[in-house]
């Protein structure tokens, strides 16, 4: 109704006139007012009475800039182009963070994007990679002595007659698309064939902690730099190894994700928001993503344009409200697996149709 009233009276209005003159026009009610900050003038100041005594001195709300006023200038003022924005990343983008004798580097980007830059790190030092596992956020190197490496990262680290090989582990930080970077360190006599398993926390500080200082020497100087970030892990990052979709014992439908649960938490987050629905929440510590099927799922500079705007083709709160369809999906640790359900609310399970429908969206996009 609200679009057909504002359609028709724009038609009545085009129709009673012959041209757009008074409307887009200099004296037009859609003029452009750019310039009309050089006609302002500036009031004298407020006096008080002298009879009224005040502590508090009284300074103009809205001063005209001093170096804006120029009567020298004639003619329409015209807005400069904004600067280009730059492409370079801040240095901040990396830090490192310390507890007792570990380090590790916190990186303001997803696990996706860090792990071709730490990856590159260890390639460009001399390092040859023995393994990688996306899907885990892992590699390790070969076992090397220090005299194969770089000559700037063998002096650094000088392990005599040692061979030594280092496992660097890419989780999520505790903040949406942030990530942590762990670097292990482990030895063995230089020609010895033993298999020594790297530890859960550091043995050899010192050496972990010249490495876990290069590397992020060597991410500051390429942020700096404005280095381009491969995203080429970026689909298989965090993409569990194993989903399948079942039924609980109840016959509700059912999604397993693999084991770890971070890794599963941001990857089922990624795959609702390509979903055909909004994501309108979340809340991590319960494991719920809040989503609405009612609605079409938010993009970035998705404003409406004067016309829309005019003729209310946004919709008002209350219409989402009245229309909105909401469901919560929830990640669970259950037992050596994580399970994806959807809920209507935390006591009631969603229909089956519906709950498969979400679950066969999430397993599509995982793939």
């Amino acid at each position: 109704m609200k679009r057909l009233a504002g359609l028709s009276a724009l038609a009545l209005i085009i129709s009673s006139t012959s041209g757009c003159a008074w409307l887009w026009g200099p004296e037009g009610y859609f003029r452009d007012r750019g310039s009309d900050y050089l006609d302002s003038k500036q009031t004298p100041a407020m006096q008080l009475p002298p009879d009224v005594a005040t502590s508090k001195r009284l300074d103009p709300l809205l001063p005209i800039p001093r170096n804006v006023a120029d009567d020298t200038a004639k003619g329409p003022y015209e807005v400069p182009r904004p600067l280009p924005l730059q492409a370079s990343a801040s240095a901040s983008d990396y830090s490192l963070q310390k507890t007792g004798d570990s380090r590790w580097v916190v990186a303001q980007h997803a696990p996706a994007e860090v792990w071709p830059v730490a990856l590159q790190f260890f390639q460009d030092n001399g390092f040859r990679i023995d393994a990688q596992r996306p899907q885990t956020g892992e590699f390790t190197t070969a076992w090397q002595r220090s005299d194969e490496l770089s000559a700037v990262m063998g002096k650094r680290l000088a392990t005599g007659d040692n061979e030594t090989r280092v496992r660097v582990r890419i989780e999520p930080g505790v903040q949406r698309n942030t990530s942590e970077v762990y670097v292990v360190s482990a030895q063995r006599p230089a020609g010895s064939t033993a298999n020594v398993d790297f530890t859960a926390h550091s043995v050899n500080t010192g050496l972990d902690a010249a490495l876990v200082d290069e590397m992020l020497s060597s991410m500051s100087r390429s942020a700096e730099k404005g280095g381009s970030v491969s995203l080429l892990a970026a689909r298989d990052f965090d993409t569990p190894s194993r989903v399948s979709l079942s039924q609980d014992g109840s016959g509700n439908p059912v999604l397993n994700v693999g084991e770890d649960l971070d890794r599963a938490w941001s990857s089922v987050g990624r795959a609702l928001e390509q979903g055909d629905w909004r994501v309108e929440d979340i809340n991590r510590s319960l494991g719920l993503y809040y989503i609405n099927l009612a609605e079409k799922a938010e993009k970035k500079n998705d404003e409406p344009g004067f016309f829309g705007s005019l003729f209310g083709s946004k919709p008002s709160k209350e219409e989402i409200e009245t229309r909105a369809v909401r469901y919560q999906v929830r990640l669970s640790k259950v037992g050596d697996n994580v399970q994806v359900t959807v809920e209507k609310d935390i006591n009631t399970v969603a229909p089956a149709d519906v709950a498969r429908r979400v679950l066969g969206v999430i397993q599509d996009n995982l793939g």
